[in-house]
């Protein structure tokens, strides 16, 4: 396996009769924004479930610089911040609580745990929100506390599915602000999205998985391979489908 910051080799996961994640081989290069894609159903969310000890493959190795995720999954975590989509939270607990609970589970102690959590909160503007339950959070409120979750913790590898789905413009700039400083302090940064133009705005890598398996890799330049990534995404897709002369019906609206 070659040497990343993130890296998948030979990861395979099926679901009964269907093979989700196909021997799909993956590097991640250390200090970059690296961007996934790929259509519905490709494998995206369980390649990260995979590589952040959230799912266990059937084959294959995961390494975080250099650590066996499921060899040590305890020493991977602490290399690990991850953003899941749709994972259930603690979320009877306040804001403040969550992150400051979090920060203790990797093992912080109380003081730095809160300090780090108000510095968070502050800066992804949720400190009004006060000692309001997460469970009472809007959509994008509850992204912005899982992010600093994933961030309580100084991990060197933040794994993100789908940040900026529901939050606001203003909040989306603060995350990406956040992440670019992450990356130029030495992080690495993986960020899952269907939005082809932010990822070509945020990331320098990118691949896109197909499939079960990624079909390309590479700096952005290389992927989108001079057009747009969201051209090259459809190409390796199977192509656009048009609709030819089907729903007619739906003309009858406009009368």
């Amino acid at each position: 396996m070659a040497a990343g910051a993130l890296t998948c080799g030979e990861l395979t996961k099926r679901f009964g009769a269907t093979l989700a994640v196909d021997r799909l081989e993956l590097v991640v290069p250390q200090g970059s924004m690296f961007g996934l894609v790929g259509p519905n159903g490709a494998g995206k969310t369980t390649t990260l479930s995979m590589a952040t000890g959230l799912l266990r493959p059937d084959a294959g190795r995961v390494l975080v610089h250099g650590e066996d995720v499921w060899s040590d999954l305890e020493r991977a975590h602490r290399l690990l911040g991850v953003l899941p989509d749709g994972l259930p939270t603690l979320d009877r607990l306040s804001g403040p609580e969550l992150v400051e609970h979090i920060g203790r589970l990797h093992g912080l102690p109380r003081a730095e745990a809160a300090r780090r959590a108000a510095d968070l909160l502050a800066v992804l503007d949720l400190t009004d929100a006060g000692r309001t339950l997460v469970v009472d959070y809007s959509a994008g409120m509850r992204k912005k506390v899982g992010l600093a979750c994933a961030l309580v913790h100084a991990p060197r590898v933040l794994v993100l599915d789908e940040p900026f789905e529901a939050v606001d413009p203003v909040s989306a700039s603060t995350i990406r602000e956040l992440l670019q400083r992450f990356t130029a302090d030495g992080g690495t940064v993986v960020v899952s999205s269907h939005v082809m133009a932010l990822v070509e705005q945020l990331c320098d890598h990118v691949a896109v998985i197909v499939a079960g398996r990624v079909v390309a890799s590479g700096t952005l330049d290389e992927v989108r391979a001079g057009g747009t990534l969201e051209d090259r995404f459809v190409a390796l897709s199977g192509g656009r489908r048009g609709i030819g002369e089907g729903l007619a019906w739906l003309a009858s609206s406009s009368g």
